[in-house]
């Protein structure tokens, strides 16, 4: 029998369900939301009033007294600013001359925050690349990579020889990986360090062109050391008495006298030359010609070799070894995401205040508007806006977390860091690059003045999307490692905090989308975090079970490397899924926390607009599968502008609360006050 002839049910009850479900589609809820998403209710219909004082309170964190201390440096030093027009050379000697004085006059030690507090190092590290871009990079390899790589990879004879000169600058260097051939593939880097057992020596060599270090920073003018990463051959180990390559390690090779700074024998270096930004950053070219260092120089902490020979390691593996040795330079992919936050919020403050001054049109007999007060240059700003407050709230979240696994050393924490700074690198400097073009357009002829910024921001910027990891690549370890966890979810495994959701809602995000809540239209509803994040990993879990059933098909035919490539463009969107749906947890809970009414409202506006926006951006997506009916869509297409203009009536208290000193916009257009002013000062009048 069927079930209907078991369980008949009456004509009236059927009539019953079927009103009730017509109910739903009439009416949003009004349940309170769970404890864990709760937020305050909507009042977007009133004018809001924020403080700026309160704002920028919240924002600016435990390190704004250092960040102080250097503009304040800097303000009273004239001729440590960097001018509008400098030469390549005067740039590069100017920068050397910034970082001794901040380190030497200013009493600001980086190296010593960097291990002690790293918070306290990225805050430095942000106020810095706020003076130049380029004394930030220069800064950054001088003591997170050149330094970093000492410390982290290796021992207390490393720490005890070499701290004291990193940090006083005694000890200018280099951090020598990318070659001419190689950059992101670390794993196929050709520069060798055969050991020689008669000597107790590696003979550090370029075995042909395509070895040769290219793009080192500090190494043209400056840098007396470096780190060298190199192939470790230890002759006559291997099978058959042949040479054993243990591996890419790195070495401290110096480079220059440390007295007449003359290139030392076997070394050779040429200038790489003028580029299209950071020029105060001194890129060199390397060549070895069997250069000789003790055996002492290998940075031993994950693999050592003996006196005799003999090679030792607690990590059992070369890929082992190498994923260790990697994964301590994590730092440097943290500071650019977090920088390159820095460098929005100074595009996107020109901008706005460019755009509320600027005044072009208006109705027959009226007084011109604001620029911004036209829908298009709203349309433009203000998510923008939106996204510079979300990335500044998820990159300190990733800098808090980089702090807590450098005092734990917890495993857990540790691939929660290496995924999530990998996929906010990638993210934020790709954002960011798109973001300040956009800005100098939407500034007109005059955001086109070298003096107005835009262009040396984006110039200096631009080359974040390739070091420290190509962002492209990044993305691929992001997606890796969501597949990773996909794999340990359904064999009962653990997950980290940031992929908890996968773990918690993949059943229910894997099921069929609700015909009613899927038409839901409601402000209310729409504005409700809980839609929003349910909204983005909904997304991110459906395009991560998707390329997980794509890979496996296209392994049986085409092999693991071919189906990677075959699904390549769906791994990379389901990256930024994640990292999208990462952001907006973070941006949420950032509101939890803010301990003043007024501002969590003006951050709920700001929130709202980020999320709504993102799934506009991406409507085909939800539209695709149902998860948003076509009148949904376009109550949150209309939210949306309304948002934007919601957002347009606090731009300016927005804007200011990131509390940005006249030194660091120095753009004209983009001051405070006396905007127009200023800019006719500065060219004679």
């Amino acid at each position: 029998m069927d079930d209907n002839r078991r369980n008949p049910i009456s004509g009236d009850e059927v009539a019953l369900r079927r009103i009730q479900r017509l109910a739903l589609h009439l009416y949003t809820p009004s349940a309170p939301l769970s404890g864990e998403l709760s937020l305050l209710p909507c009042r977007a219909k009133r004018n809001l009033s924020p403080s700026v004082e309160s704002l920028s309170e919240y924002m600016r964190g435990p390190h704004r007294e250092i960040q102080a201390r250097i503009f304040e440096f800097f303000q009273s030093r004239p001729d440590l600013q960097t001018p509008v027009e400098i030469s390549m050379a005067e740039h590069r000697q100017l920068c050397m001359k910034q970082m001794m004085a901040l380190v030497r006059e200013a009493g600001i030690r980086p190296f010593r925050y960097l291990v002690e507090n790293p918070s306290a190092y990225f805050a430095i590290a942000e106020a810095v690349g706020g003076i130049d871009i380029s004394l930030g990079i220069k800064m950054g390899v001088q003591f997170s990579l050149w330094g970093g790589s000492v410390i982290n990879l290796g021992t207390k004879k490393h720490k005890e020889k070499y701290f004291d000169g990193i940090d006083n600058l005694d000890y200018p260097g280099c951090f020598a990986m990318t070659e001419l051939h190689h950059g992101s593939n670390v794993q196929a880097l050709q520069t060798t360090a055969t050991f020689d057992p008669i000597t107790d020596e590696f003979v550090i060599n370029t075995p042909n062109d395509g070895a040769i270090k290219w793009w080192i920073g500090n190494a043209a003018v400056h840098g007396k050391f470096a780190s060298v990463f190199a192939r470790l051959i230890l002759p006559l180990q291997g099978k058959g008495g042949k040479s054993a390559d243990m591996g890419i390690h790195a070495f401290i090779v110096p480079i220059r006298d440390l007295e007449t700074h003359a290139l030392l024998p076997g070394v050779e270096i040429h200038d790489c030359g003028h580029k299209v930004g950071l020029n105060g950053v001194d890129n060199g070219a390397l060549r070895f010609s069997h250069v000789r260092v003790p055996r002492d120089n290998l940075l031993n902490r994950f693999g050592d070799v003996s006196r005799d020979g003999k090679y030792t390691s607690s990590l059992p593996t070369v890929n082992k070894r190498f994923a260790a040795t990697l994964g301590e330079l994590v730092g440097g992919r943290v500071g650019l995401a977090y920088s390159s936050v820095g460098v929005l919020k100074i595009a996107v403050t020109i901008a706005v205040r460019y755009s509320l001054l600027r005044q072009q049109f208006g109705p027959p007999r009226k007084p011109e508007v604001s620029v911004l007060d036209y829908q298009s240059q709203q349309h433009r700003l203000m998510p923008m806006l939106a996204s510079t407050y979300a990335f500044h709230f998820a990159t300190q979240y990733l800098v808090d977390k980089y702090s807590e696994m450098k005092k734990t050393n917890d495993d857990q924490v540790i691939g929660d860091v290496h995924a999530l700074s990998a996929g906010l690198k990638s993210y934020v400097t790709s954002y960011t690059a798109r973001s300040i073009s956009t800005c100098r357009e939407s500034c007109g002829g005059h955001g086109y003045a070298a003096v107005n910024r835009f262009g040396i921001l984006r110039s200096d910027h631009d080359i974040f999307q390739t070091f420290e990891g190509d962002n492209t690549v990044l993305l691929q370890q992001v997606a890796g490692d969501l597949l990773k966890r996909y794999q340990e979810k359904f064999k009962g495994g653990t997950l980290s905090m940031t992929w908890n959701y996968l773990r918690e809602s993949m059943s229910s995000y894997l099921s069929q989308p609700n015909p009613v809540t899927a038409r839901w239209e409601g402000e209310d509803h729409l504005r409700d975090p809980k839609f929003q994040l349910d909204a983005f990993r909904y997304r991110t879990s459906r395009l991560l079970q998707s390329v997980a059933a794509r890979l496996q098909k296209h392994t049986k035919t085409l092999g693991s490397f071919g189906a990677w490539n075959r699904c390549l463009n769906h791994l990379l969107t389901l990256a930024e899924s994640h990292i999208e749906s990462v952001v907006l947890a973070k941006f949420i809970e950032a509101i939890q926390n803010c301990p003043d009414a007024n501002t969590r409202e003006v951050l709920k506006l700001v929130c709202d607009l980020y999320a709504l926006d993102r799934i506009w951006k991406d409507i085909g997506t939800y539209r695709n599968v149902d998860y948003v009916a076509p009148n949904k869509a376009k109550a949150i297409h209309k939210l949306t502008d309304y948002l934007s203009f919601q957002v347009r009536g606090v731009a300016r208290e927005l804007v200011d609360a990131f509390d940005l000193p006249d030194l660091v916009i120095r753009a004209p257009i983009g001051m405070a006050s006396e905007a127009y002013e200023q800019y006719t000062q500065h060219v004679g009048f």
